[in-house]
């Protein structure tokens, strides 16, 4: 029975692994070489704003668990 996790965690990392590659490749090979450089000023600026919420969710986490009193100090 422990070889479940295993086999059903394996085969939908492969499965979305594939689905994914094939996805990108499709809107890779509809899109001009203009739409690509947007597309990639896009993605850059997503990225971005994920980088920043992370930031400010893990700030906020650390805040509140201080006010709780929970010891957050690193090793």
């Amino acid at each position: 029975m422990n070889w479940v996790p295993i086999v059903f965690v394996t085969f939908k990392v492969l499965v979305l692994g594939i689905a994914m590659f094939f996805a990108i490749k499709w809107h890779y090979d509809q899109g001009e070489k203009g739409a690509t450089l947007a597309m990639l000023g896009t993605g850059v600026k997503m990225t971005t704003f994920f980088v920043l919420a992370l930031l400010i969710v893990a700030l906020i986490a650390f805040f509140v668990s201080s006010m709780l009193g929970l010891d957050l100090r690193f090793p």
